[in-house]
């Protein structure tokens, strides 16, 4: 069995109800999608002025960081879930620097509700099925999340992984 495979088997064991299954499905890519604001806010003091005049410029930040290495991590798993993740990650990007330019609220301030509101459902669905978060066994099941959900999304779309 390859890894990808017995990860995402240990992770299902404590998504079984469809209550818990439809919370994650929404939750668990908020909380990747706060993460990254989270750390889009942190200020870089010209850290990464090198890519001050160009167009990816708003991208780079220590979310970006984060990806990159969540990205290397996925494609040692699986190709297929590595193109799914880089993705969902352009869409997280491009979906944080167009919260952050309405101005309606700070982003760190934004992120850290979506963040905070995420993780009670979270717990909310786990209370429900009567089973502990996976990550409390193995923090590494906090990488297997998004994996999980996207898998479920090429099932339904007949993709393999």
């Amino acid at each position: 069995m390859r890894k990808i495979d017995s990860l995402l088997a240990e992770y299902a064991v404590s998504h079984q109800t469809k209550f818990n299954k439809a919370i994650h499905y929404i939750c668990v890519p908020a909380i990747f999608f706060s993460i990254i604001g989270l750390l889009a806010s942190i200020p870089t003091y010209g850290l990464f002025d090198v890519f001050k005049d160009s167009w990816v410029s708003p991208f780079i930040h220590f979310g970006t960081g984060l990806i990159i290495f969540g990205l290397i991590y996925y494609l040692r798993l699986s190709v297929s879930l590595f193109i799914g993740m880089l993705i969902f990650s352009i869409l997280v990007l491009y979906g944080i620097y167009t919260i952050d330019n309405l101005n309606l609220a700070p982003l760190w301030l934004i992120m850290l509700v979506i963040f905070a509101v995420s993780w009670i459902f979270q717990f909310i669905g786990h209370k429900h099925e009567g089973k502990k978060p996976s990550f409390l066994k193995d923090l590494q099941f906090l990488m297997i999340g998004p994996a999980w959900t996207l898998s479920h999304l090429y099932d339904y779309v007949g993709l393999k992984f």
